[in-house]
């Protein structure tokens, strides 16, 4: 029997490293005044539009250099075009409930940003997940306001403590993709303050990012309806005066649509430049006194201010201290010293650790996982399924990166078995509608003869303007010439093997495609930015026709003119060969499957289904996966199924099957961290940030479309797991999930055996609320509790959830050993928004702190009385 002391936070280099950075000014302030004095009304408005997509303007006689972005949420794609590390998706870096990992995860992201010469990382995404079918559920951390903010704030500040810049976003209640750029949310102010603000105001109150991203989307409030980048109240009155916000408010990528409204809602910097509603407008307005200088001072300051953070502006008294704190230069001089003694794990090792520990062991009845491993005797494993063969790595959209290595569960799971184990790969079952892409090296360019495609740009007129063979093909032209109207794209193509060949092209905009003479494909839609903004151009569904032997394929589609994004066109050219059938891939898995010692199937979600620019339409696993599972596991019981998706699928086989993990979608260490989860190399730690719905009629918010242009937040707080207890709350007919917000079994049992609640602790200051809850591990293997405590509001008073999580804390405890473990309740969990008063309260009455695994296994129970006018731990956060 062990027990783990409450020991003071050890003194370590990254703290010491964190203190001196924090203690630093926010920036020489007159020096920076001063430099905005010498402006020019040109050059400010210059410093306020983006000098290209990804950078902002210089100004060498000042010494200030661009200012770098780049997309981040699964990793730091860079402008270089190069390979970087995949993360996981956020959702799964959510999962763990681990800060630690999620400050590793933030030091990861910065050495990322320094690598590929970025400045500031576009990401985290902190808005929630308020329905399970939005497009990007899989880049949000959670559908639990604090959950999500604290993980953000660890990411947030370990990066920007290594001189990175991060830029959290979408502010604010963007959480749909259906016509995101031109809805209107609205929301009541209790539900806006309480819920989607929140996790935006703890990181600027605790860590002040360097940026923040203004969406799309339009918000309506306090009896105030605009776009937010022209939304004054929620810009300018409260994010930078109420909440003293000092860094720099950006658009959304093409988001501004105006000029002296966006100025005086708030926007600081419209990305990209230099063309767009600023950059063609907005000196223009200046000129004829519509836009006054001045107001765009404070913005010109604010991308000033950002530019000495990241080191891109050297001022005169750089590198000495000026009495109030670090100067840029000796900033950075502290991180690289940090930097140098922290010993940061190789990225591998650490995103290995990120993707074991996220998933989540939904049930485990016939304790299969982790595998008992005999090293004398070999293990035969049937690994079936779509994820299987291709794992879903990364969801789709502006995140997207180009992965510096991939692993494969086949190999990885080989490598780690016994020697002489045998692992059979099959798909089984098909999850993908499009078929695989088209080998050009089957291809003959008619004209030449050469192999490639044959590619001529036509004029608006049907004129060529240029020909030439392409000997290579991405599914992109990039980089078209301004004058093309259209591109035409012809080969013949091999079709070597006997039997029906599926050949087809996905493109987006007017389009023609013909296979062998037969139209098959039509459309008269001309596209242009939207087609970006919407990420519709990303996976688009390929027309295919059936042939053989030798077809002729001939496509003419649109050149895409984007503002900001140049001239492209989008050409997805497939094929799938002859082969078997889907009823005979079947039962080629079944067959696998009742000859092995143990199954294990990989079945999940694709591109098509999880990506920023639409939501889903329902909650299905695509395919025939659902089949594959349970024919399955009717030929062996032994089966472990791993769902490999970012947001929530159903699973009608759940209690069918003895073992169910959620994978997640898990980066470029898929296969090294499910063979580690298998073979017991790492405990699959996870919990889940989400409700995991058992049907889809059950959904509290079942789909993301506006109704008239509007999305209404009808709902209120109850957000996600909220929604589920009002309804388990109100009787037995009450929907059930599937699992409930913070379930996870790891793969050892806990007894809570107290829980002890203090209130205003000594030398705290403020006073803060604090759980210590004691837990024992009953199993024999050494494991990780995710410690999770809920508060409950008083009988009376204003509405409010049924519960809601106040803190959490992660705790490692050896087998058959106990901890005692420190959870946090900061003051604002117990508070209210209170409209009239435009303020903070906490309602009277008797409050129920109650201690468990899961929102739905509470074990320990705490009171706690607030006497009216009094507000427990008062200013904490």
């Amino acid at each position: 029997m062990s027990s783990q002391a409450i020991t003071p936070q050890a003194i370590t280099p990254r703290a010491i490293a964190a203190e001196a950075i924090t203690t630093q000014a926010t920036a020489p302030e007159p020096e920076l005044l001063r430099l905005l004095d010498e402006l020019s009304a040109e050059e400010k408005v210059s410093l306020v539009v983006g000098a290209s997509m990804w950078a902002t303007t210089a100004l060498p006689r000042l010494g200030l250099e661009p200012v770098v972005m780049s997309d981040g949420p699964v990793g730091v794609r860079g402008p270089d075009g190069g390979t970087s590390a995949m993360f996981p998706a956020p959702s799964a870096l959510a999962a763990t409930w681990d800060l630690d990992l999620a400050r590793r995860s933030g030091a990861l992201f910065a050495a990322e940003a320094k690598r590929h010469g970025v400045d500031v990382v576009l990401a985290p995404q902190v808005n929630l997940q308020r329905t399970p079918v939005g497009g990007r559920h899989f880049e949000c951390y959670s559908e639990d306001p604090h959950l999500t903010a604290e993980i953000a704030v660890a990411l947030v500040g370990a990066a920007q403590e290594r001189g990175v810049g991060m830029c959290v976003k979408h502010y604010v209640a963007n959480d749909s993709e259906t016509e995101r750029t031109r809805y209107l949310a609205r929301l009541d102010e209790r539900t806006l303050r309480e819920a989607y603000l929140a996790p935006f105001e703890r990181l600027v109150r605790d860590v002040v990012p360097w940026s923040v991203m203004g969406a799309y989307n339009g918000a309506e409030t306090g009896g105030v309806a605009a776009r937010l980048l022209e939304h004054r109240p929620l810009v300018v009155d409260l994010l930078k005066e109420e909440w003293g916000y000092d860094g720099l408010f950006v658009s959304d990528w093409v988001a501004t649509q105006s000029v002296a409204p966006a100025v005086r809602g708030g926007l600081d910097l419209q990305m990209p430049g230099p063309d767009g509603a600023w950059g063609d407008g907005l000196l223009d307005a200046v000129r004829s006194g519509e836009v006054a200088e001045s107001e765009l001072d404070d913005k010109v300051l604010r991308l000033l201010r950002l530019a000495h953070r990241t080191g891109r502006l050297t001022l005169p008294d750089d590198g000495a201290g000026d009495g109030t704190g670090v100067a840029a230069a000796g900033v950075h001089a502290a991180i690289d010293l940090a930097a140098a003694t922290i010993a940061e794990p190789p990225a591998e090792q650490l995103l290995r650790e990120l993707a074991a520990r996220s998933v989540v062991v939904l049930k485990d009845d016939a304790g299969l996982v982790p595998f008992t491993l005999d090293r004398a005797r070999p293990l035969r494993v049937a690994l079936l399924g779509p994820a299987a063969v291709e794992p879903f790595f990364q969801g789709g959209g502006s995140s997207f990166v180009h992965p510096d290595r991939l692993t494969y569960p086949a190999d990885e799971l080989r490598a780690a078995l016994p020697q002489g184990s045998e692992v059979t790969l099959l798909a089984g079952a098909r999850a993908l509608r499009n078929p695989p892409e088209l080998d050009v090296d089957r291809c003959t360019d008619p004209a030449t003869g050469e192999t490639g495609l044959r590619v001529t740009l036509l004029a608006a007129d049907g004129s060529t303007l240029e020909e030439y063979t392409a000997h290579e093909w991405t599914g992109w032209l990039h980089d078209v010439r301004p004058d093309a109207d259209a591109v035409r794209l012809r080969a013949h193509v091999r079709l070597d093997e006997p039997g029906d060949h599926e050949l087809g092209v996905g493109t987006v905009g007017v389009h023609r495609v013909h296979v062998d003479g037969a139209r098959v494909a039509a459309g008269g839609l001309r596209v242009d930015e939207d087609i970006v903004l919407s990420s519709g151009h990303n996976h688009p569904i390929a027309e295919v026709a059936t042939a053989a032997g030798t077809a002729v394929l001939d496509a003419t589609l649109q050149v895409v003119h984007a503002v900001g994004y140049g001239h492209f066109v989008r050409a997805a050219l497939v094929h799938r060969l002859p082969g078997p059938s889907v009823q005979d891939e079947l039962a080629g898995a079944v067959a696998a499957a009742a000859a092995a010692d143990v199954v294990v199937v990989l079945v999940g979600t694709t591109a098509e289904v999880e990506s920023e620019g639409y939501d889903r339409p329902d909650l299905d696993l695509p395919g025939n996966q659902d089949e594959l599972v349970r024919r399955v596991a009717a030929a062996n019981p032994r089966t472990v199924v791993v769902v490999n998706a970012g947001a929530p699928v159903l699973l009608p086989w759940l209690s069918d099957v003895p073992t169910v993990l959620w994978g997640w979608l898990p980066g470029q260490e898929a296969g090294t961290a499910l063979a580690d989860v298998l073979t017991g190399v790492t405990e699959p730690s996870g919990r889940l940030p989400w409700t995991l719905p058992a049907c889809f009629e059950d959904v509290p918010v079942p789909h993301a479309r506006p109704v008239d242009g509007v999305v209404d937040y009808a709902e209120g707080t109850d957000i996600g797991y909220r929604a589920w207890e009002r309804r388990r709350e109100g009787g037995p007919e009450g929907a059930v999930p599937a699992a409930p917000f913070g379930h996870g079994l790891g793969w050892t049992t806990w007894e809570y055996e107290d829980a002890v609640l203090a209130w205003g602790e000594a030398h705290d200051a403020p006073a803060s609320l604090t759980v210590y809850v004691t837990v024992r591990n009953t199993g024999r293997r050494a494991g990780r509790e995710v410690v999770q405590v809920y508060v409950e509001a008083p009988a009376g008073g204003p509405s409010r959830p049924v519960r809601w999580l106040g803190g959490f804390a992660v705790a490692d405890v050896p087998a058959m050993g106990s901890a005692t473990v420190r959870v946090p309740v900061p003051a604002r969990a117990l508070q209210v928004w209170d409209p009239q008063a435009k303020g903070w309260a906490t309602p009277p009455g008797t409050y129920r702190l109650r201690t468990g695994r899961s929102v739905a296994d509470l074990r320990l129970t705490n009171e706690l009385t607030v006497r009216p006018g009094e507000e427990p731990g008062a200013g904490a956060r």
